[in-house]
């Protein structure tokens, strides 16, 4: 059985291939510049050994499906005989609202909720639909899956996701914390209750998803019962163009400063704030760590700004837990930045965490998930690369046979 993984973002496609039979990738790509011109497949596979790049216009999104497909099935870079060996598509979609609480075999309800609640992802929902419709076309023999980055954290309580703001527009414009990463908490928490030798709804672990966008969470027996990303991915830890928590009055204060529109403020607050608004130039961690190593204090004051929030973020899961067997870093700056680790963990013995600083500072994600705690350590720490295709895959295998109702039943291969 082979499954097609698919990202679709406003100009660009993300895809992977997985033989569910071997239990490997067989090829991986993306397609980028959909629609603006220019546009360039690149294809990798484990036989080429490195990247195949390719120059290829795509006006749209169905000529990047029907381009994967082609690379898929074609020459050099096949890795398939046809079409048919398909099995089943899994589509991400950003924003699931509150309707769905685990993946779905997409139907016309399932496309008219998406389309119901874009406006609270603007940028993405209509990427992803965009997508779905070209795969659909492109491959309508195939069944059609959606995982949603929101429904991990649908087990919120009513408390951790209504905000303090009239009650109305949660009823009347769905105004609530969502929370995002849905997937890559699912996986890393799990993993880690794995690693721990312990049921994973057993377990309290508080997971940091720290990328360009950056998200944490409280995982509580198995379940997400708080996340620092709210209605958007803006609220939350400091990220790499995104401000994260700051006073709400500011941006109305600036707004009448700068004479600007709101327009230009949500810009500002994405695109131009985060450690990249600190030091004026860099958005990219390993960027900023060469910079405080050569004296910039700019870059310096950064890390440490991005490190005392995720500081902040484990104090106030571990007090919403009550007890905390593990601790996670994930994605990009998670699984490769010692000195946001560090500088994060550093003189909390006192909770219980005992940071063996030599392992850590010699960690990357080329070495695979890894202990970062000393024996003593009450609190274990651990670095463990994500893997949100293989949710992906592992919830799409689970629909098509019948055995899956949620995340929090279901038997994932990778706890093994």
């Amino acid at each position: 059985m082979k499954i097609l993984a698919l990202n679709c973002g406003s100009s660009s496609v993300k895809y992977q291939l997985f033989d569910w039979d071997k239990m490997i990738v067989i090829a991986k790509g993306i397609i980028e510049r959909i629609g603006i011109g220019e546009s360039f497949i690149v294809h990798q596979t484990p036989q080429n050994n490195g990247k195949f790049k390719q120059e290829h216009e795509c006006p749209d999104h169905e000529a990047a499906i029907h381009l994967i497909i082609k690379t898929l099935t074609n020459g050099d870079t096949s890795v398939l005989k046809n079409i048919q060996e398909i099995s089943a598509v899994g589509h991400r979609v950003v924003h699931g609202g509150e309707k769905f609480t685990h993946s779905e075999l997409i139907n016309d309800d399932v496309i008219k909720t998406i389309e119901e609640v874009s406006d609270l992802a603007p940028l993405h929902n209509p990427a992803n639909l965009t997508g779905i419709r070209a795969a659909q076309h492109t491959l309508p023999n195939s069944p059609h899956i959606a995982v949603f980055d929101t429904a991990f954290h649908q087990s919120m309580p009513k408390h951790a996701y209504l905000y303090p703001l009239p009650y109305d527009w949660y009823k009347d414009h769905s105004i609530r914390r969502y929370g995002f990463h849905g997937t890559s908490h699912l996986y890393v928490s799990k993993r880690a209750a794995a690693l721990l030798g312990k049921d994973a709804n057993k377990c309290n672990i508080i997971t940091l998803h720290i990328g360009n966008g950056v998200s944490c969470c409280a995982v509580k027996n198995g379940k997400s019962i708080d996340t620092s990303m709210g209605l958007t991915p803006l609220e939350g830890a400091v990220m790499g163009t995104r401000c994260g928590d700051i006073d709400p009055a500011i941006p109305l204060f600036m707004q009448e400063k700068l004479n600007i529109s709101t327009q230009d403020m949500n810009n500002i607050l994405n695109k131009k704030s985060g450690v990249l608004g600190i030091t004026r130039k860099f958005a990219d961690r390993r960027d900023i760590e060469d910079g405080a190593k050569e004296g910039d204090s700019k870059c310096s004051l950064a890390i440490d700004i991005e490190s005392y929030r995720l500081r902040k973020y484990i104090g106030a899961y571990t007090a919403v837990l009550g007890r905390v067997d593990a601790i996670v870093f994930t994605a990009g700056v998670g699984e490769n930045g010692p000195i946001i680790r560090k500088k994060t963990l550093q003189d909390l013995e006192d909770i219980g965490i005992v940071i063996d600083y030599d392992i850590n500072g010699k960690t990357y994600s080329k070495n695979g998930e890894t202990e970062l705690s000393k024996p003593e350590s009450k609190i274990k720490v651990f670095m463990i690369p994500t893997n949100e295709e293989l949710v992906f895959v592992e919830d799409v295998v689970a629909i098509l046979q019948n055995k899956y109702e949620d995340h929090t039943q279901y038997k994932y291969s990778f706890l093994k």
